[in-house]
């Protein structure tokens, strides 16, 4: 029961800037039915609805844990509507800050339903295009693998970044080039784990996955370099009958993205938009982010040596 306390007890927060929304005309209340109502606070009813509505937002519910949950759910609709009623008491509704929150709420729920409604049922995709997307993909596939990868990810200023990665292709081995970086003093975090490749970035697979193993790739990133040791790795395909599932998800996904999009653009070139004073630049063209530049390096040292990484950095945190 703890787990659908955490997950209904963040709407009491959301209850108190919706505060009375629970009311009900006395006409209205008279029309619903007894069996309708689940409680009552302070006369105002809540009902059989709100619960069901609460309890759609569980994930993963079976029926046999459904009506210990509803029972939670009501305790927690009873807090909120008590929070609720004691912030409408208060006034709090009439808050600028709380008229501001309850604006944006309502924005974003109404862009989100229009955007569901307009978009509907995503299509299922073709044999085809699961077979088309399984084949093009073969790190994902066919070649797939299990990848043990130790990281260090460095601080640095951009006009120092060419010296290392110099230093990292020149270091003999990587305890030489973690030592080289303690010297020069650099803000050094080092991480290492083992990952199947549908679970790393897509933007590196594709080089991680021909990459031998005790290979290191170096990677830009906003606070300086990411360096990308491939100290182990092994090939567990799989099929295109057990792919097909994540396959299918991933193109709905994808198609409902592109058409999300679609309707986006097509919306906004209808409407008059105009952005004022100091966001007038935001009605410019967005520039497209840049790629984070990659490059490889190969260490001289054997694989072997990767475990250097962790060891020779621990002292840096």
């Amino acid at each position: 029961m703890q787990g659908f306390k955490k997950l209904v007890l963040p709407l009491m927060v959301a209850a108190v800037l919706v505060a009375g929304c629970g009311d009900k005309k006395e006409g209205a209340a008279k029309e619903e039915k007894p069996t309708q109502v689940a409680a009552k606070v302070n006369g105002t009813e809540l009902t059989v609805s709100q619960v069901n509505y609460a309890l759609q937002r569980i994930p993963n519910l079976d029926k046999d844990q459904s009506k210990a949950a509803s029972l939670q759910v009501i305790r927690n609709l009873v807090d909120q509507e008590v929070l609720a009623q004691k912030a409408q008491s208060e006034k709090l509704d009439r808050d600028p800050v709380v008229v501001q929150a309850l604006d944006a709420a309502r924005r974003q729920i109404m862009a989100e339903i229009y955007m569901t409604r307009k978009l509907g049922t995503p299509t299922e995709p073709t044999d085809a295009e699961v077979s088309d997307y399984f084949n093009k993909h073969p790190e994902l596939f066919t070649k797939r693998k299990i990848y043990r990868l130790q990281e260090l990810s460095i601080k640095a200023p951009k006009e120092k970044q060419e010296a290392i990665r110099k230093q990292l292709t020149d270091s003999k081995t990587l305890s030489d080039f973690v030592a080289w970086l303690k010297d020069e003093k650099y803000p050094v975090q080092a991480s290492q784990g083992v990952k199947p490749a549908e679970q790393l970035p897509q933007a590196l697979l594709p080089k991680l996955a021909e990459m031998p193993d005790g290979q290191a790739m170096v990677v830009n990133t906003p606070e300086g370099l990411l360096v990308i040791l491939l100290a182990d790795s092994q090939v567990q395909p799989v099929t295109l009958e057990q792919a097909k599932p994540a396959i299918v998800r991933l193109l709905q996904n994808e198609a409902r993205q592109k058409a999300a999009k679609a309707e986006l653009d097509k919306v906004k070139a209808e409407a008059k938009i105009e952005y004022v004073g100091e966001f007038a630049d935001a009605g410019k063209p967005e520039t497209a982010p840049a790629a984070p530049a990659e490059s490889a390096a190969t260490p001289t040292a054997p694989a072997a040596d990767a475990d250097a990484i962790s060891k020779g950095v621990s002292g840096l945190k």
